[in-house]
């Protein structure tokens, strides 16, 4: 009697937080997308870890496409709200560069769901990001930071390279990126933990100092 009364406790709480119960079930979708694919997902799963039903799963949501779809959106924003929140402006060039790289290292580290989600969905070609039309206006403003720091570098006489801003979020990224989501293979090959916290530090600080040292040095 009491676990009927607790489960209709809930359910009356989820009628009166319904954005609340949206997010357990997006949250919980990610990492289901993230461990098994949009293929290898369940559903049931989801429910079950939510305490809710594949109705309301349906009903938030529309479909389990429309729901990984979500869970995509929701990951490539999380990456990028820290980037966003950098005030370059108050930043000489060669800092500020050097900040939204360390910010891209901490928010790959703090989110390795986005890293798994993105290789399955680069197994499928980006079917649902290309559908998505790319998610716009989430990636949207990092890379416009990015292009005013290097545009501010170069006026400035700092930045010796004309660099691309989309070339120098591949750069940063793709770091950023191998290190969270090659980990496992890179240990079984090597030996070596790319996410031992001892070697964290060093990791952050390499990253910022390989895109500083390629701006401020001539190029070839």
């Amino acid at each position: 009697m009491k676990v009927e009364q607790a489960k209709t406790v809930k359910a009356e709480r989820r009628q009166r937080d319904p954005e609340r119960t949206r997010q357990e079930i997006l949250e919980v979708a990610t990492e289901e997308f993230a461990d098994r694919g949009l293929a290898g997902a369940r559903v049931d799963e989801i429910a079950d870890r939510t305490r809710t039903t594949k109705r309301m799963i349906y009903y938030y949501f529309g479909s389990k496409e429309l729901l990984y779809v979500a869970a995509l959106e929701r990951a490539y924003k999380d990456i990028r709200v820290v980037e966003e929140n950098i005030d370059v402006e108050t930043l000489d060039p060669v800092t500020a560069i050097r900040r939204l790289a360390e910010a891209t290292f901490d928010r790959h580290e703090a989110n390795p769901n986005f890293s798994r989600l993105v290789s399955h969905e680069n197994v499928q070609q980006a079917r649902f990001v290309t559908a998505a039309k790319g998610f716009p206006g989430l990636d949207r403003p990092g890379i416009k930071i990015l292009k005013q720091v290097l545009a501010r570098g170069r006026n400035e006489g700092v930045f010796r390279r004309d660099v691309d801003a989309l070339d120098m979020h591949m750069l940063i990224s793709s770091f950023c990126f191998f290190r969270i989501n090659n980990r496992y293979t890179f240990a079984a090959n090597f030996g070596r933990n790319l996410v031992e916290p001892r070697r964290r530090s060093a990791y952050r600080r390499m990253i910022g100092d390989v895109v500083v040292d390629y701006l401020t040095s001539p190029p070839a």
